[in-house]
């Protein structure tokens, strides 16, 4: 490709596939064999599905650590925004506790508050959360009078 600034390629591919021409691959691991690999449900999803990778309750009117047994190497400049899906909210009143999936690479888990009077049971497999990968700036601090 000739030399062409950022500004030419926005406009000739489309500020998508700019983008995606510059963030690298997402790098997952599994970290037992009941972890499954994020997906998107659709080509054009933003978010990629999450899943449990272990059977537990939410009880009644509180919350639940669930773990998704993944490592996941996050791209510089970009963190993993924990979401939630809103068929769980709408059907079982179940919300998701946002996060953040830092460069740490240390395993994904999701929080989910139980809004109910009814306990939540989610199985291994599970769709529980989504994951936006986001770009970020981080500038120096400056304090200043």
């Amino acid at each position: 490709m000739a030399q062409e600034n950022n500004s030419d390629l926005v406009q000739q591919v489309g500020l998508v596939e700019a983008i995606n021409k510059f963030v690298p691959t997402l790098k997952v691991k599994r970290l037992s064999e009941n972890a499954t690999l994020p997906e998107r449900a659709f080509p054009h999803s933003a978010g990629y599905d999450l899943f449990s990778a272990v059977e537990i309750t939410v009880p009644a009117r509180g919350k639940a650590k669930v773990p998704t047994d993944l490592s996941i190497d996050i791209p510089p400049g970009t963190y993993g925004r924990i979401a939630g899906r809103s068929s769980m909210s709408w059907h079982h009143s179940i919300e998701v506790g946002g996060g953040v999936v830092d460069l740490d690479k240390n395993p994904v888990f999701v929080i989910l508050f139980n809004l109910s009077d009814t306990d939540f049971q989610v199985k291994v497999g599970d769709n529980i959360a989504q994951m936006v990968i986001e770009v970020h700036a981080t500038p120096e601090i400056l304090e200043v009078q």
